[in-house]
């Protein structure tokens, strides 16, 4: 039965596993989708178009994949390729889940992926899992190396967790109540023009270069509280994203769609010790990885210790025909000129 009125791709393959602990359960399922006749069928047929699985049931609710060869009319696409999981059920809870999606040549071997993260889907959210943006000359060189079959795999690897009893929790939402109304602050930070009021004892728990700052020997020494700071090196907007993982433990809903902005948030992350938050940057950049900007995402991985990030730029360069064309760009000339030689040939280190 296909899932709305687009066309069907192919039949999935779905693995279940159940783990149960307690009031809750855990159920994991594995869909593979097989794309074929990427050039020759789904190249063309417009923005908003899309092939996609079967719907297949994992934790007691409807799901499907789907897949635009074209881009799916918003924006943020830019002119690529997008696959994403949609939630099909009609609960009137968000469901908790953990997605992740990637594309397989035919070998098996990845080539672009979206990390599992802590999600809540909802019947309203019509691509409520992780988008995973693909560029049009990769899915090109999959499609080549697909041979007869002129294709390739999109994998959805889904965990939806059932809980029996108990609500959802409300604490990153109080949590975040408290960050923007200051309610019981005790330290402002001055940001550009800007000052922002926090908790320190938060702080403290979530960053150990805040805890250092505002607890450490130098605080104890004079015997006093650390109520205000400078900080420098940091954009306010880029401060006020960071303040807003710290107290909820996710990514402001506009983070993904400012590659810069998410290019700032990874310095800053690592610079104050956040590494989930580091983590969570490299997954966003690594979607959007072009021919435009490889060299520089790749220039940022390797000074800041990004491996994840650094590996999904060295795949990239390694598909036929992408190489070359990155070697004539303006950025690995400027690159080459100025900075070591780029790793190419060592593997993924």
């Amino acid at each position: 039965m296909a899932a709305n009125n687009s066309s069907t791709a192919a039949g999935g393959h779905l693995t279940q596993i159940c783990r149960s602990l307690h009031t809750t359960e855990d159920v994991t399922a594995t869909l593979d989708l097989e794309v074929a006749g990427y050039s020759t069928r789904l190249v063309g047929m417009g923005a908003g178009e899309s092939v996609g699985s079967e719907t297949f049931s994992v934790g007691g609710h409807d799901w499907d994949i789907r897949f635009f060869p074209d881009g799916d009319g918003h924006d943020d696409c830019a002119g690529r390729a997008v696959t994403y999981l949609r939630y099909l059920g009609q609960s009137k809870e968000k469901i908790r889940a953990w997605s992740a999606m990637s594309v397989l040549a035919k070998d098996g071997r990845p080539v672009a992926s979206v990390e599992a993260r802590e999600l809540f889907f909802a019947p309203d959210d019509m691509n409520g899992g992780d988008p995973l943006f693909l560029s049009k000359s990769m899915l090109k060189s999959l499609s080549e190396l697909g041979g007869d079959d002129d294709g390739f795999t999109i994998r959805c690897v889904l965990t939806v967790r059932t809980v029996s009893g108990g609500p959802p929790t409300e604490l990153p939402g109080q949590l975040e109540r408290v960050l923007s109304e200051g309610t019981g602050a005790d330290v402002t930070f001055r940001v550009g023009g800007r000052k922002f009021r926090a908790h320190r004892a938060l702080l403290a728990a979530r960053s150990p270069v805040f805890r250092a700052q505002l607890f450490g020997p130098a605080v104890e020494e004079k015997k006093g509280v650390r109520r205000r700071v400078k900080v420098v090196g940091v954009e306010p907007a880029v401060f006020q994203m960071m303040l807003h993982y710290i107290y909820t433990d996710s990514l402001p809903p506009c983070a993904g769609d400012d590659e810069v902005a998410v290019q700032h948030l990874l310095v800053a992350a690592d610079r104050y010790g956040l590494d989930r938050l580091k983590l969570m940057c490299e997954e966003e950049l690594s979607k959007r990885i072009e021919v435009d900007n490889i060299v520089s995402t790749f220039a940022l991985a390797k000074r800041h210790h990004c491996k994840r990030l650094k590996d999904a730029c060295l795949m990239f360069m390694t598909l036929p025909d992408v190489l070359d064309v990155v070697l004539e760009t303006d950025g690995f000339k400027a690159h080459f000129m100025t900075c070591q030689p780029m790793d190419l040939e060592g593997g993924c280190k």
